[in-house]
């Protein structure tokens, strides 16, 4: 519980906010506004409690400053960035209109809003979907790795990554394939966007890996500092991945941008608390399979975006997925403790 106490705070407001802003709206409408801010609350947690998880693995790498930074400019990156900021941006980008213009559409033709937001919706999710794939395939493809979840498939994945290259080589080729079912008019914005995501990804975790190695080698502070940035960038673009999905999935429960961000800020913040709980309470360490998990989930994830650059998934789809992941590797982790307990008790 102590891990949610601000998560919480800022659940109580907001949903006073909620409940006043939709009686403002229409007269009795603020027990809809509640219900609505809580169903988006819930979306938001259930598409973006694998992202806790992995945000959970890096921070554990990451020097306490800038444990802290994270969860404090973070945090409000995530909310007003990403969440509220990032959206207006791309729909001004997309539909070549002033910020100004779209902010006003936001709050009185929240519909018009909504159409532009969706429109731009194929080449964020090839983005998205690239950069996030290339996070799964990383993590599956690593040979360091000695501990496989799914073994049957992990242990001959991990001799497919002896391979060179295998996963620009499977991204690519996913994001080919994408491109050949979107429109024609999107064909080009579709590549570039899902390139692009593959180019961010190569460059921040290449950088992030050099900047390790230096650190660990003795390297001046000047570097732990530079580390500790391009991690917090790197957690910020996954964020950002994971955002836009539930951002648009929003559209879909409410076209009133203020229960839409009262909504997502909820969830966002319950995100945030469940990855201080996961860090602080070496969590990841305890259930050995859950980053496996995360990762499986977010492999799943990175592939329902790229099929939506073409065609809609219904967003409780993808959160019951992600939770199907997170849920069995949290199981397994159980049983797993259970049977080296057991094993252990029956040696001593």
């Amino acid at each position: 519980m102590k891990y949610h106490k601000l998560s919480f705070l800022v659940t109580i407001t907001g949903l006073i906010i909620a409940y006043f802003w939709g009686e403002k709206v229409r007269p009795g409408g603020g027990i809809v506004a509640l219900f609505l801010t809580a169903v988006l609350a819930v979306l938001e947690v259930s598409l973006s409690f694998d992202n806790a998880v992995v945000n959970a693995v890096r921070l554990q790498k990451m020097s306490p400053i800038w444990q802290r930074r994270f969860l404090t400019w973070g945090m409000l990156i995530a909310v007003f960035g990403m969440r509220l900021v990032f959206p207006i941006v791309i729909v001004a980008i997309f539909a070549g209109v002033g910020v100004f213009e779209v902010i006003n559409l936001a709050f009185t033709n929240p519909e018009k809003y909504s159409y532009y937001l969706h429109e731009s919706h194929a080449a964020i999710a090839a983005f998205g979907g690239i950069f996030l794939l290339m996070l799964f395939l990383s993590f599956i493809f690593n040979r360091a790795k000695k501990i496989h979840w799914i073994a049957i498939i992990e242990e001959k994945l991990i001799k497919l990554g002896k391979l060179e290259g295998i996963e620009i080589i499977i991204a690519l080729s996913a994001l080919y394939t994408a491109q050949n079912f979107v429109e024609p008019s999107e064909k080009l914005s579709v590549m570039l966007a899902g390139i692009s995501g593959l180019i961010v990804y190569l460059l921040i975790d290449g950088l992030v890996k050099l900047l390790e190695i230096e650190q660990e080698a003795g390297a001046l502070s000047g570097v732990v500092k530079q580390g500790g940035f391009m991690s917090f960038l790197y957690l910020e673009i996954i964020d950002a991945s994971f955002s836009f999905d539930g951002v648009i999935g929003a559209f879909a429960v409410s076209k009133d941008i203020v229960i839409i961000s009262v909504g997502l800020t909820i969830g966002a913040m319950f995100v945030r608390s469940f990855t201080i709980m996961l860090v602080e309470e070496k969590t990841l360490a305890k259930y050995i399979y859950l980053e496996h998990g995360a990762h499986w989930a977010i492999g799943a994830l990175a592939f329902i975006m790229l099929y939506s650059t073409f065609a809609h998934i219904p967003e409780v789809i993808t959160g019951l997925i992600g939770a199907g992941f997170i849920g069995a590797s949290y199981v397994s982790s159980v049983f797993f403790n259970n049977r080296t307990y057991a094993t252990s008790s029956k040696t001593s």
